[in-house]
C-alpha cells in the first residue's frame, strides 16, 4: 500500500458514514477525502463503498479494509504510548497489568508509587487476558507459572512466590464441621474453575485429588469464586492477602510447595530501561524486600 494516508481517510468515512464528518475528524476539506477514497479504489480495482444520498456505506472489500486499518490504527496508537512511556522523567501514564487474585497486594503499592510521583497516573488492568506488551497494551506485566513467561522481547524478573491457603467461612464450618485434609476432606463442597485443567497449580491439586461432583460451584472468574466463598458455597483457594481483605475467612489448610506459584514481572525490551519503569521496578522490589508476596 503506497498511501497510509488514503487508507486512514476511507478508515474515517467507514466509521462516520459520510464525507463530511470524514472531512472533520481528519482536518481536511471534503474534496480532499473524495480525492483520496477515488485514488484507492482506482489502485485497488474495487469499489471500497456504496455512494447514497445520505452517506457512503462499505461494500465487502470496504469491511475488509476497515478491520485492517483498524488493527493498524490501533497499533499505532499502542506504538506511540510505548514512545510516551519512554521518556526520562517519571511522569505520564504507568499501565501494570496482574491477576485478579494479585489485586489486593499490588494496589496498596500503585498507591504509595503514585504518592512519591504525583505526576504519574496510574492504570491498572487486571484479568485473565494475557495483555500484550509489544504492542504497548502496558508498561509492566505481574504474571504467575510455575515456569517464567517466554514471550520474545521481554524481560522477566522473579518478584515473588504467591501462597494461597484453602479456606472457608465461619458459618460453612458450623453448618458442615471443620474439614479434615488427613480423610481427604470428607464429603466437603468446593469452589473451583469450570475448566479442570486450569493451569494453577492449586487447581491442579483440586482436579486431581477431589472428585469432581464435589467441585459443586464453578466459575471461571476468579471474583466470582471468591464471592462464592465469602458466601459459603465451600472450600476455596485464596491468597492471605485476598482472604484479609474479606474477613470471616477460616484457614482449612495452608499453602503446601504444590499450592505456591512463582511470580513474574515481565517487561518489554523496548521500555524496561526507560526511567518510570526502572523507577516502578526498583519501588517494587524494594517494598517487597522483607514481605512475602
Amino acid at each position: 500500500m503506497e498511501s497510509w494516508d488514503e487508507v486512514r481517510t476511507a478508515y474515517q468515512v467507514a466509521r462516520r458514514g459520510t464525507v463530511s464528518g470524514a472531512a472533520e475528524a481528519l482536518g481536511v476539506h471534503h474534496a480532499t477525502v473524495i480525492r483520496h477514497i477515488d485514488a484507492l479504489e482506482a489502485r485497488l480495482g474495487v469499489k471500497l463503498f456504496q455512494r447514497h444520498a445520505r452517506g457512503y456505506t462499505p461494500t465487502e472489500a470496504g469491511e475488509d479494509l476497515l478491520r485492517v486499518a483498524q488493527a493498524t490504527d490501533d497499533q499505532l496508537n499502542q506504538l506511540a504510548s510505548r514512545m510516551k512511556g519512554s521518556g526520562k522523567g517519571v511522569a505520564g501514564d504507568l499501565v501494570v497489568t496482574s491477576l485478579v487474585a494479585l489485586a489486593p497486594r499490588i494496589t496498596p503499592l500503585l498507591v504509595a508509587f503514585q504518592q512519591k510521583h504525583p505526576d504519574v497516573v496510574v492504570r491498572y488492568l487486571t484479568g485473565d487476558r494475557l495483555f500484550r506488551l509489544e504492542y504497548g497494551e502496558a508498561h509492566v506485566a505481574i504474571r504467575g507459572g510455575a515456569a517464567p513467561p517466554d514471550q520474545p522481547d521481554n524481560v522477566v524478573q522473579r518478584f515473588g512466590t504467591e501462597p494461597v491457603h484453602l479456606y472457608a467461612t465461619k458459618g460453612y464450618i458450623e453448618r458442615h464441621g471443620m474439614p479434615d485434609a488427613d480423610d481427604g476432606f470428607g464429603s466437603h463442597c468446593f469452589v473451583g474453575p469450570e475448566d479442570p485443567k486450569n493451569r494453577a497449580p492449586w487447581f491442579q491439586w483440586l482436579d486431581e485429588q477431589i472428585p469432581r461432583e464435589r467441585v459443586t460451584f464453578r466459575s471461571d472468574d476468579s471474583h466470582a469464586r471468591s464471592l462464592a466463598v465469602l458466601h459459603g458455597a465451600g472450600l476455596g483457594f485464596l491468597s492471605p492477602q485476598e482472604a484479609a481483605e474479606f474477613g470471616d475467612l477460616v484457614v482449612v489448610s495452608k499453602a503446601g510447595q504444590s499450592w505456591s506459584a512463582p511470580v513474574w514481572l515481565v517487561t518489554h525490551m523496548d521500555l524496561h530501561r526507560s526511567s518510570k519503569v526502572q523507577a516502578f521496578l526498583a519501588f517494587l522490589k524494594d517494598a517487597m524486600k522483607d514481605h512475602a508476596l
